[in-house]
């Protein structure tokens, strides 16, 4: 009897299976939404923006990774597309006979045509007047905001393009041209800081369009620690001064160096890998360190690390006016501070010179291992702590020589 019951129940399944594939096939088929690729020619009436509030705003150009929509008939012809020399990604779920969604390709066109090519079922190419429209440059960042006249620089961004007949030219502060530009790419141009290069904002032009930096060039704003002018005596630890070997980039800086373990968790060499700057302490008047919003503000600061370093992370914590005389603070689980773990993606990091760092205060939200807190608010910051402690991430034994200038808060452009 059990043999019997068995093999009805198999018998069962097998039936109730077939009868979900067939429905499943017959689905499929009678689906009215599937696509399929037709016969004919494609006709486009007009182009639009997708939004469809502005379904009445017609375009007859667009900027490189924008989405457009083809309206006409028989857009269910379109095999492939072309704007440029520049191949589109078709999706079939966004085309119908009458309308095609499509994201205009980001790569910058080699051969400028203003045409959009459409290549039919039956291989007809149609072509349709648009023109692909390529942004101005976008200037982000540069390797060092303190580079010496006659040093070798990185602008980062994007858009960097050196037309033959349009030259990409860099402008400094108070209008000095940078005379050598060793290399150009589309989101790095390297070159050399001409003499007599000035605090101030760059502009970059291009055969699209001028940009000014994100930043300013020598930036001296919100500056907290110089290690010349402006200092951490007086506090628990003043950190350790020096200027040469290697050389600043600005006259003294403060350094870190020592040997580090790659466990977060075991005792570190806090004398040789710390400052505390205590406003009350070094006759500083009572008040912020800086005065922007910190939801608005980066700190920023300079960076040179000869030595490979591989463990335990840069901690960065701002202290009210009235936090001295102790630095429980440094591990109690519950002050908001900024990481940096510049090695972490690599296991090792070095720099090749001074750079400058860049760590936006909204990012000042971790307890001491790593874990997360509530961002830090706004309020009375007397005081400033760097020290390298342990981060929450595993790292390799090391002995780093690491050096820091420049201390700065700058509200964000």
């Amino acid at each position: 009897m059990k043999k019997i019951h068995t093999d009805k129940m198999r018998w069962s399944l097998l039936l109730l299976l077939t009868a979900l594939f067939t429905f499943g096939v017959q689905s499929c088929d009678d689906n009215p939404d599937k696509f399929e690729l037709t016969e004919g020619i494609p006709e486009v009436y007009y182009v639009r923006i997708p939004n469809p509030e502005s379904a009445d705003s017609l375009l007859v150009k667009a900027f490189m990774d924008n989405s457009i929509v083809l309206v006409g008939k028989n857009l269910t012809s379109i095999r492939e597309m072309w704007f440029n020399d520049k191949k589109a990604i078709l999706n079939s779920s966004f085309i119908t006979d009458n309308n095609l969604f499509v994201t205009i390709p980001k790569e910058i066109p080699g051969v400028v045509t203003d045409k959009i090519y459409m290549i039919t079922k039956g291989n007809d190419t149609i072509t349709y007047d648009f023109g692909v429209q390529v942004p101005g440059p976008v200037v982000s960042r540069i390797s060092n905001e303190y580079a010496h006249d006659g040093h070798v620089a990185i602008l980062y961004g994007d858009y960097f393009i050196d037309d033959p007949n349009v030259p990409l030219t860099i402008t400094m502060a108070g209008n000095i041209p940078v005379t050598e530009i060793i290399s150009i790419e589309k989101t790095k141009v390297t070159f050399r800081i001409p003499e007599g290069a000035q605090k101030g904002y760059l502009n970059v032009k291009s055969i699209y369009g001028t940009a000014r930096s994100k930043f300013q060039f020598r930036d001296d704003r919100g500056m907290i620690l110089d290690w010349d002018n402006l200092n951490a005596d007086g506090g628990w630890r003043a950190g350790k001064i020096k200027n040469s070997d290697p050389e600043g980039i600005s006259g003294n800086y403060v350094y870190f160096t020592g040997s580090l373990v790659g466990d977060p968790t075991v005792d570190w060499a806090e004398d040789d890998f710390s400052f505390n700057l205590w406003g009350s302490a070094n006759g500083r008047p009572e008040g912020d360190l800086f005065t922007s919003d910190p939801a608005n503000s980066t700190l920023k600061f300079e960076v040179n690390v000869t030595q490979p370093w591989s463990s335990l992370a840069l901690q960065m914590i701002f202290t009210p006016w009235s936090t001295r005389d102790t630095n429980g603070y440094i591990a109690d689980g519950t002050t908001p501070r900024g990481l940096w773990r510049p090695w972490e993606s690599s296991g090792s990091y070095v720099t090749d010179g001074w750079e400058t760092v860049s760590v936006p205060l909204t990012e000042f939200k971790y307890d001491h291992a790593g874990g997360s807190l509530e961002m830090a608010p706004k309020g009375n910051y007397g005081g400033l702590t760097f020290f390298v402690y342990h981060g929450g991430i595993t790292g390799t034994d090391c002995t780093p020589y690491i050096c820091i200038d420049n201390i700065r808060v700058v509200p964000n452009e």
